[in-house]
């Protein structure tokens, strides 16, 4: 059975997290999306951690579930299934800089969530200050702490090229696992690639050969949940926390079929730039001026495109021998959007269009493979046209196809994607069929 997991999320707690992001609305959201996983995210804040432990039920080991007596919505919703995770800000010095550092933890339990919360406040962790609390704890304390908790955590960098806080990162990162873990970096099994990189922009540093790169969405509100996420391949027995941790450790081939990702333009640090003057600039451009903005010559932020070549060892297209393979998707909502030609991805005419055309998967598709998940990947170009209309169908084709046009994203701001030009999109609208199913 195909496991779509997302394990990387944030809850109300967190900083510009929307307050719709609680247990309830997560488990309508990941059946909606045809998610089957989600991670529950800061678990390290008291009054979330309270919220799971009121919300969620023992289902596999080591997952957990909502009740049918708590779901507010369709009892479908309680079949997904939630694993304890939460995200960690480390700032501390370290090699004669400061650092800055986002790390993300699976945890086996609520119970070993809440020993993890009872040794960061040990260490004076200001656990309610916010979902993704700031901690003083250099990442390989961190990761110390908390596999001296349960050897069954997994411990992984997170969004592991953002500029500003990534174990790679331009701005505040290192160099290597190894610069930042030491002889611990053994311990680190997998690494998140984040929305600016791919999988194929990872496979670049022959130093991650030996670790599995992840794809987790982030998301700081419903509708972006699965935007990134990965798929496994685990019989409904054998379903569990230790088995999916078992897949990270090992890169199991056989069971990781591969990750959904964002084409790494579409990312909010893939290319160079300085947002306050929408200055935007290719590596190769940004080099000629030595990374300086050039109307007021202030840094560059320098995106994930040039930091990857900075640390690469092998050229563009590189396949390793031990790799994941990664399917590059846009959601659902953004494609309705460009393929009627309209602006908001959450306006009326598009929200409408989509929750049919989800509504009608769960009728037309196999189970598991329904939602927005089973749309992207599975469905037909026609069965996506009968379920909405054949102009959106057209354009997932495009999508999975790679053809489409980016503006690449720079400095905190998303890249910009146009599947159909103005002409296309005319050319579609005027049959007779695509008029039926638009109005």
């Amino acid at each position: 059975m195909h496991i779509i997991a997302d394990l990387h999320i944030h809850s109300a707690y967190s900083r510009a997290v929307s307050a719709e992001m609680t247990i309830p609305n997560l488990a309508l959201w990941g059946k909606k999306k045809g998610i089957h996983v989600l991670g529950t995210g800061d678990f390290t804040h008291p009054k979330w951690l309270e919220h799971l432990r009121q919300n969620l039920e023992p289902a596999e080991p080591g997952l957990y579930k909502v009740p049918t007596t708590l779901n507010s919505g369709s009892a479908a919703s309680c079949d997904v299934r939630f694993m304890v995770t939460t995200e960690i800000s480390s700032i501390y010095s370290h090699g004669g800089k400061v650092r800055r550092v986002h790390n993300l933890v699976f945890a086996p339990s609520l119970e070993a969530a809440e020993k993890i919360n009872g040794e960061l406040a040990k260490r004076g962790a200001k656990l309610a200050s916010d979902g993704r609390p700031i901690v003083g704890i250099s990442s390989r304390d961190l990761l110390n702490l908390v596999l001296s908790v349960s050897s069954d955590c997994l411990f992984v960098p997170a969004h592991a090229w953002t500029p500003w806080f990534a174990v790679f990162g331009s701005r505040s990162g290192y160099d290597s696992l190894e610069e930042c873990f030491g002889e611990d970096a053994k311990y680190i099994y997998a690494i998140e690639t984040g929305l600016s990189s791919d999988i194929e922009m990872n496979w670049r540093l022959s130093k991650l050969d030996r670790v599995t790169l992840i794809s987790n969405s982030d998301p700081h509100s419903l509708r972006r949940l699965g935007r990134e996420c990965n798929v496994f391949e685990i019989a409904p027995e054998k379903l569990s926390y230790a088995e999916i941790a078992r897949i990270i450790r090992e890169t199991d081939k056989e069971k990781f079929l591969f990750t959904v990702e964002y084409f790494p333009e579409e990312g909010r640090y893939h290319y160079d730039g300085h947002s306050d003057h929408k200055v935007v600039l290719h590596p190769s451009q940004s080099k000629k001026l030595k990374q300086r903005c050039p109307k007021c010559e202030r840094p560059l932020t320098v995106g994930v495109l040039s930091r990857v070549e900075e640390l690469a060892d092998r050229p563009e297209g590189f396949v390793p021998e031990r790799h994941i393979p990664g399917r590059h998707m846009v959601q659902l909502e953004e494609i309705i959007a460009n393929s009627l030609g309209l602006r908001a991805a959450t306006g009326k005419a598009v929200v409408s269009l989509y929750e049919k055309m989800v509504n009608e998967s769960f009728r037309c598709l196999p189970a598991g493979r329904q939602g927005e998940m089973g749309i992207l990947l599975d469905a037909t170009v026609e069965q996506i046209g009968q379920m909405g209309n054949p102009l959106v169908g057209e354009g997932v084709k495009r999508v999975r196809e790679g053809r489409l046009k980016i503006s690449p994203g720079y400095d905190g701001a998303y890249g910009q994607i146009e599947i159909f030009s103005a002409e296309e999109r005319k050319a579609y609208a005027g049959s007779k069929t695509t008029q039926t199913a638009l109005f």
